[in-house]
């Protein structure tokens, strides 16, 4: 999936259709405020997050929708609202809690040290949202232990539907974008699911999408994780990084889903 950067909806619209034609079958979207000098903070308002899936789909005919919902501290009533009110084929569901740290070269920290929390309680008003709109929670996994937790949603009866992973690798307090990290996650994901993952960093992520591409991953990528080709060129589009990660499926003798083909394979609910 190919995030779209969801400032004007002119922005949003070009970027999605460079990655759709190079071959993503899935946007994943988040959206920015509108007034000046606000366009690095995050909106979570409906009418907006309409106005850009509609401007997506007219440039992407058939593209599923993938909606973000993350937000950090007890205020997260914006995103479960985008979600009602526009009932995406997919979205995040951030599947548990961490410490979200990084240190500069000096030692100082690269931003405030602060807990992304997803305690249950939180997963399941997502959940119960996303049965509501028949959406595909797309379990965000930052951490091993999020992993195996998925596993317990199900078995409480949290959640019942398809299973789609997404393993977050690169943060750099959660797991390290490392390669031979995947065999295990696998290990700990439920049978019958789907899963993929997203590689945070520069080139040096690009052998972890090989990597998940030959144990058989669904591959994803964009600006939101990273702005670096496996050979180091610097991107100015996301359809640059679409056309790296289908060359990694190709390599290994997979093709592209078309978004009829995927809405098949990830058994979306409408």
């Amino acid at each position: 999936a190919a995030p779209a950067a969801a400032r004007p909806k002119a922005h949003s619209a070009r970027e999605a259709k460079a990655a759709f034609n190079a071959g993503a079958s899935v946007m994943h979207m988040h959206l920015r405020q509108q007034d000046p000098d606000k366009g690095h903070m995050p909106s979570w308002d409906v009418n907006l997050s309409k106005e850009v899936q509609q401007a997506i789909r007219e440039a992407c005919p058939g593209v599923i929708i993938n909606h973000t919902t993350g937000v950090s501290g007890p205020n997260y009533q914006g995103a479960l609202d985008c979600v009602r009110e526009t009932a995406p084929e997919m979205a995040a569901c951030n599947a548990g809690s961490l410490n979200y740290l990084k240190v500069k070269a000096d030692g100082s920290w690269a931003w405030p040290p602060h807990v992304f929390d997803n305690p249950p309680d939180k997963i399941q008003k997502y959940l119960d949202v996303m049965k509501v709109t028949k959406t595909l929670p797309e379990f965000e996994c930052f951490d091993v232990g999020i992993v195996r937790s998925v596993a317990m949603y199900k078995q409480n009866g949290m959640y019942s539907g398809p299973l789609e992973y997404n393993f977050v690798m690169g943060v750099a307090s959660g797991m390290p974008a490392d390669p031979e990290l995947l065999p295990i996650l696998l290990k700990l994901k439920l049978p019958d699911s789907n899963w993929s993952v997203t590689a945070i960093g520069r080139e040096e992520i690009w052998p972890l999408h090989q990597r998940c591409a030959e144990l058989g991953g669904h591959l994803r990528t964009g600006l939101e994780d990273t702005f670096y080709l496996g050979d180091g060129t610097k991107v100015t589009s996301n359809g640059q990084l679409i056309e790296g990660i289908v060359k990694c499926a190709r390599n290994v003798g997979r093709e592209i889903a078309s978004p009829a083909e995927a809405r098949k394979i990830l058994k979306l609910m409408h």
